[in-house]
């Protein structure tokens, strides 16, 4: 006997209301992240290393130690497939991730001062890790609970309001430490992302355990090569990783130009600049969102090289036009960039492959883009090393505006051949519209 109508009315109508707390549930959780971000890592993590006596190429090291991380989502991919619930997996993980980073703020309480920099970068990388294992239990979780016909405006929303929270804690991060230079400073901060970490985890524990669609390839070698059969996603995934090797030479070390080399003030400069950045990233997210609604993210990633290779280039304009004009433009050009690479890199990979092996997919993207990722951040902090007898103006602006110039080439004449699936095509699979997302 077939369920009354009202029955599967309201059982379709308890369904889309559990799908909408999810959804909330993803976005607050991802505010106190966030915030936690913006206050631990950025020019906060570069000053806080240099407090602990750091030089430009371990500065490099560490930026680069969360791209290098993400090696490890190879084998998390495999070891999911093995497990019977991902939240689970994704508490452990996440929570220990940020309890451990969280120590590295004791080190100048608890250590002799040779130590400080050596015992950062262990609990940094050993944060990192838990963090990059548990973003493949994330990712498969999250792409299942947003539907795929609302996913681009969805993270768009997300991380627009993410962002609005991440700006106000980047400027608060900078009074503090304006105010309380040092080791009080930066005390006060890991003290308020203690807390955050706290409620981080509570709101961990109240994501959904939705049932997970396993593999259906009898080996562990049967999956991994199946990414890499896929000629269209192997492609993409190789130029994008040649294309974040590049840039991660030169972006990450933005704020140590700024603060070591230009010897800025946290703040209003760096702290300003930085929120402006923010503040563009968040516009973007929900731009690029909607724009995600109608063209495939693919399409829209060509878009936002030329964007994001500008943003280097436009050092060069330090010659002509005062240092805080000219790093706000290059910061609103990168935050423009940025906020689109990044979210549509992964929207690419968790929307455009196979549901039941988009983990697999997920981490061989992860684990290629992060070789290069570690390399890039690790090149550019030994370059600024040997830079250090160059004349001021190539540390300022010379090595940026070069390496700038080089991705504006690949963005125009390389990057359509790798990722390009037919100007002008258009799917009702990036058309269709929804209301009440979070």
């Amino acid at each position: 006997m077939k369920p009354h109508r009202s029955e599967r009315n309201a059982k379709a109508s308890a369904k889309a209301s559990s799908a909408r707390s999810g959804l909330r549930i993803v976005t607050v959780e991802g505010i106190s992240a966030i915030v936690i971000i913006q206050l631990l890592a950025g020019p906060y993590l570069t000053g806080y290393l240099i407090h602990l006596g750091a030089g430009s190429g371990q500065i490099g090291f560490v930026l680069a130690i969360p791209p290098l991380a993400n090696v490890l989502t190879i084998f998390a991919a495999l070891y999911i497939q093995r497990i019977q619930s991902r939240k689970r997996f994704l508490v452990y993980t996440a929570g220990f991730h940020r309890i451990i980073w969280m120590l590295t703020g004791l080190i100048p309480f608890l250590l002799p001062k040779e130590w400080w920099v050596g015992t950062y970068i262990a609990l940094f990388l050993l944060s990192f890790s838990l963090s990059s294992i548990g973003s493949v239990a994330w990712s498969s979780l999250v792409s299942d609970l947003v539907p795929a016909r609302v996913r681009g405006r969805y993270f768009g929303i997300r991380n627009t309001i993410l962002w609005a929270a991440g700006c106000l804690a980047l400027i608060g991060g900078g009074l503090l430490l304006e105010r309380f230079p040092g080791d009080t400073g930066f005390a006060i901060i890991y003290g308020v992302c203690s807390l955050l970490t706290v409620v981080n985890i509570y709101h961990l524990f109240l994501y959904p355990d939705l049932p997970f669609e396993k593999s259906a390839e009898a080996s562990d070698r049967a999956m991994l090569m199946k990414p890499l059969q896929d000629r269209m996603f192997f492609r993409a995934t190789l130029f994008l990783a040649g294309w974040i090797f590049l840039q991660n030479a030169v972006i990450p070390l933005f704020s140590y130009v700024m603060l070591d080399v230009m010897k800025l003030n946290y703040f209003p400069h760096v702290s300003v600049i930085t929120t402006v950045q923010n503040i563009s990233m968040m516009f973007a997210f929900y731009l690029w969102g909607n724009l995600n609604a109608k063209w495939p993210a693919q399409k829209l990633l060509l878009w936002t090289m030329p964007i994001l290779a500008l943003s280097c280039f436009g050092w060069l304009a330090l010659i002509w036009i005062p240092a805080f004009v000219t790093l706000l433009a290059v910061h609103i050009l990168l935050g423009i960039g940025m906020g689109g690479f990044n979210q549509l890199a992964f929207n690419f990979v968790i929307g455009d492959t196979p549901k039941a092996d988009r983990p697999t997919y997920f981490a061989m993207f992860s684990a290629v883009t992060g070789v290069t990722g570690f390399l890039g951040p690790t090149l550019g902090g030994q370059i600024y090393k040997l830079l250090k007898v160059a004349p001021e103006w190539v540390q300022t602006y010379g090595y940026n505006a070069s390496v700038g110039a080089l991705l504006l080439v690949l963005a125009v004449f390389v990057a359509p051949r790798f990722l390009s699936v037919g100007w002008g095509q258009r799917t009702a699979k990036f058309g269709v519209r929804s209301k009440n997302l979070i």
